[in-house]
């Protein structure tokens, strides 16, 4: 089992930044490529971005490359995705969510994630 607990959502400006952070506890974090997701009102949750198990391979989205950089500290359980030049579409619920060992990590499929954390909320004002 994984937990995993997301932070650092919040109202903020279009054009402005924020951090999210998800710290995870329970087996060995450093087993799992990690993922984040959003999901907004009315929509289905989609893929945002993931990072492999050592943290040296990345993959996102179209719609926040460039913008968005996730990162992982296997010393401190947490993986963060930097959010910069956010727009009012990046308003969503974010999750961030463990890989099931063995699924390919690059896909961006929910299905292929088994621990997901409860969300943190961002909002992106005009």
């Amino acid at each position: 089992q994984v937990q995993l607990v997301e932070s650092g959502g919040g109202l903020v400006q279009a054009g402005g930044s924020l951090r999210l952070s998800c710290a995870a506890s329970g087996r060995a974090f450093s087993m799992y490529a990690m993922g984040w997701f959003r999901q907004a009102p009315g929509k289905e949750r989609e893929f945002v971005a993931a990072i492999n198990w050592s943290g040296d391979m990345t993959v996102y989205a179209d719609s926040v490359k460039g913008r968005f950089t996730i990162s992982r500290d296997n010393a401190k359980n947490t993986v963060y995705l930097q959010m910069n030049s956010l727009k009012r579409e990046d308003t969503a619920v974010y999750y961030c969510a463990a890989l099931r060992p063995g699924a390919a990590w690059g896909r961006g499929r929910p299905d292929d994630y088994d621990y997901w954390g409860q969300g943190t909320q961002v909002t992106v004002s005009s």
